[in-house]
């Protein structure tokens, strides 16, 4: 979990009045006073999120523009994935990496055309901003827009919902976006999800946005969700919490994110390297470089939920790792956990003991997800 300000100083997003009025019970999470549950619960909100549809307030993160002709090669300067080539309304996930390759935060970006539209994490968009005004602010004009609202819609139901205020969404597929017009305010919608479920997310002015969440939340699908249910829905799919399971002193291989390094920017690509790090990420991508860690999933054996910085142990009783998320999985139905483990031992099938209140549970190594993702890739 990132750190959050102080109570005194926290922010709040568009829809403070509407979760208020909702019932929502609020927290500090990345500077902002956010719910983290509704009346009905966290387990409610997780299931009916996989049945139906969830409005998620993601507000509190950070959009940016990146504009001019040198935009695409200058972002990808930063990170070691594919920007140049990215098609025009696409959407690809990003990583801002550090000299030593480590995770500074990851985003998703779009190629609108005119501009490389940017969503990073909420706790680190003003640093985000300076590092990539430092670095390429001479190549081309970044532009934040930390006054725009952002809105989640995902499960099965999004489409169906959203459909009816915004007819031809459902022609986006999944890491796609492509602009809309509610009320004659500017919308731009992306069909990807941080649930492993179908869904959208919705950028648009700050002064509709209460009223564009009042009109979802009026389409019977649709149910509001707090942060509480957004982590165990990401957790189940095995997606990672930046401050969490990814930081600053992870790298990109180390996390298992070696699908969003495309073959142009390995070694032996076009555009190989290049970006900070790239001796030690394609290093330890090419296996030139050891791996001394590795981020893996984790199932337990028994009926105990393990929470993040519990230690893992060997039959030894030697630590060889330490958990960074976890919880009982509503859908999966079972204890589930991230942890990073030493590399001999991150092979699926892996017997480990997590000590919990110095008592070792057994766990196993596992695939990822835990509960098969559903995004809608076009029509079958």
């Amino acid at each position: 979990m990132t750190a959050s300000a102080p109570t005194s100083t926290l922010l709040t997003t568009p829809l403070n009045d509407l979760h208020l009025e909702l019932g929502a019970r609020m927290v500090p999470f990345a500077g902002y006073s956010m719910p983290v549950q509704y009346p009905a619960g966290l387990m409610a909100e997780h299931l009916h999120t996989r049945q139906a549809a969830g409005l998620f307030d993601v507000s509190h993160m950070g959009q940016l523009r990146l504009v001019g002709p040198d935009a695409a090669a200058a972002f990808e300067s930063l990170m070691p994935v594919d920007v140049i080539d990215l098609g025009v309304g696409k959407q690809r996930y990003g990583l801002l990496l550090n000299e030593a390759g480590g995770i500074i935060d990851d985003l998703m970006f779009v190629n609108r055309g005119d501009d490389i539209f940017v969503i990073v994490n909420g706790a680190c968009k003003h640093g985000d901003l300076a590092h990539i005004q430092a670095r390429i602010g001479k190549r081309c004009t970044i532009e934040p827009q930390f006054d725009r609202a952002l809105l989640a819609l995902q499960g099965p139901q999004a489409v169906t919902a959203l459909a009816r205020l915004l007819p031809g969404v459902e022609a986006l597929v999944f890491m796609t976006g492509a602009a809309f017009t509610w009320q004659d305010a500017a919308l731009f919608i992306t069909r990807s999800g941080y649930t492993g479920e179908d869904g959208f997310e919705i950028s648009l002015p700050a002064e509709i946005a209460e009223a564009f969440a009042r009109a979802l939340l009026a389409q019977p699908e649709v149910k509001p969700i707090g942060l509480g249910a957004r982590n165990s829905l990401r957790l189940e799919a095995g997606l990672c919490l930046y401050g969490q399971d990814i930081d600053a002193t992870t790298t990109p291989i180390e996390a298992g994110l070696n699908w969003a390094i495309q073959k142009i920017r390995r070694s032996g690509g076009a555009r190989a390297g290049g970006f900070p790090g790239a001796d030690s990420v394609l290093g330890q991508l090419d296996g030139s470089k050891p791996l001394t860690r590795q981020r893996v999933g984790l199932i337990a054996l028994e009926r105990v939920p393990v929470r993040e910085h519990v230690m893992l142990h060997n039959d030894a009783g030697q630590p060889i790792g330490e958990v960074t998320s976890g919880l009982l999985g509503p859908t999966a139905n079972q204890p589930v956990a991230m942890a990073y483990v030493q590399a001999e031992y991150a092979a699926a099938g892996t017997r480990l003991n997590a000590m919990v209140r110095g008592k070792p549970v057994p766990m196993q190594v596992s695939a990822m997800p835990f509960v098969p993702t559903r995004y809608f890739r076009g029509p079958v």
